[in-house]
């Protein structure tokens, strides 16, 4: 078994948005080819506490090198209070042949990452201007520190960004931390509104549970990279065209697709999903005159492998801590 603590997940993927981007891309096309296995998420609710969960997402990824396992991934919002981070995960990878677990590796890192390039590469697919130079975010977390920093790397004009937060003290400091380790220029809108009319790009990583904003603010033709799943209305979700990563996994779960799902007893709304976009790019068509809502469940694959990788590399490199006798049979 080998363990990869926080720092040698974050030492191997610092600096690596286009290997994180391209392991994002080569799974969404494996799935929508038919290549991986991918049970519906586990969700542990809590009944005196209804915004924490704890998330398991199994998954498997066939092809030249087959890989499998699970990501185990809380959400504590209430942690931000305490000083700590809302979520923590851990990752366990199974050997494709035996099933036999071959490594536990820290999965916070690679589940902000995964998240942000999927987010980054469907804002380089649908945004209707080319051009975009500058984003707005929503929720000034760890998640949309990530997206701004695979928006930089996915769109080579971006340089600036308007965020907004509900703690204006969290705006201030998440625009002076993204100031300097991106290099953009930062800025904290005063309103929701504000932040939603600044740019035509807007990321959405909230801790919402119930639809929330009014997309009145918004541009024609506005790209909504929506992480977070819950904050809007089922009105603006069929205003939109829709695209996401996978419609089975993110109508559940009182997501604004699941919502409008039960509200209008279909999924006609949802225009595509984005592993069938990239393998085949005349499948999907953007209307400049229209909002694009994406909205990404996060596939428990991209998880397993990008871990897979890390593995890999990690076993390469002699990084990490192995521990000896973990299994029966095995000498310690």
């Amino acid at each position: 078994m080998l363990i990869l603590r926080h720092a040698d997940v974050r030492d191997l993927l610092d600096g690596q948005e286009r290997l994180v981007a391209d392991v994002v891309r080569e799974t969404y096309t494996a799935h929508d080819e038919g290549l991986t296995a991918l049970p519906h998420s586990i969700f542990l609710r809590f009944p005196d506490s209804p915004r924490d969960r704890i998330i398991g997402l199994p998954a498997f990824i066939g092809g030249e090198t087959p890989a499998t396992g699970m990501k185990w991934i809380s959400s504590f919002p209430g942690n931000l209070e305490a000083g700590l981070e809302r979520a923590s995960a851990a990752i366990i990878l199974n050997e494709p042949a035996t099933g036999r677990p071959q490594a536990l590796i820290e999965g916070s890192v690679v589940s902000a990452k995964r998240t942000a390039a999927s987010a980054a590469l469907a804002a380089r697919l649908f945004t209707a201007d080319a051009d975009t130079h500058g984003a707005a975010l929503i929720g000034c977390g760890v998640i949309n520190l990530e997206v701004l920093r695979f928006l930089r790397s996915e769109l080579p004009l971006l340089r600036e960004a308007v965020v907004y937060d509900q703690d204006p003290d969290r705006a201030a400091g998440f625009a002076a931390r993204a100031t300097e380790l991106l290099g953009l220029r930062v800025t904290v809108a005063d309103t929701v509104a504000e932040a939603l009319a600044a740019y035509r790009l807007v990321s959405l990583a909230t801790t919402a549970s119930e639809p929330h904003l009014d997309l009145t603010p918004l541009s024609v033709g506005s790209t909504i990279l929506h992480v977070s799943l819950r904050d809007l209305h089922t009105d603006s979700i069929l205003a939109a065209q829709n695209v996401v990563d996978d419609a089975d996994h993110v109508s559940r779960e009182r997501t604004s697709i699941h919502l409008t799902e039960q509200a209008t007893g279909g999924r006609e709304f949802i225009d595509a999903e984005i592993g069938r976009v990239l393998r085949d790019p005349g499948s999907f068509t953007r209307d400049p005159a229209r909002t694009l809502v994406y909205s990404p469940f996060g596939l428990g694959v991209l998880d397993i492998a990008l871990a897979a990788r890390l593995y890999a590399e990690a076993s390469a490199k002699g990084l990490g801590v192995p521990v000896e006798g973990f299994l029966p049979g095995e000498t310690s």
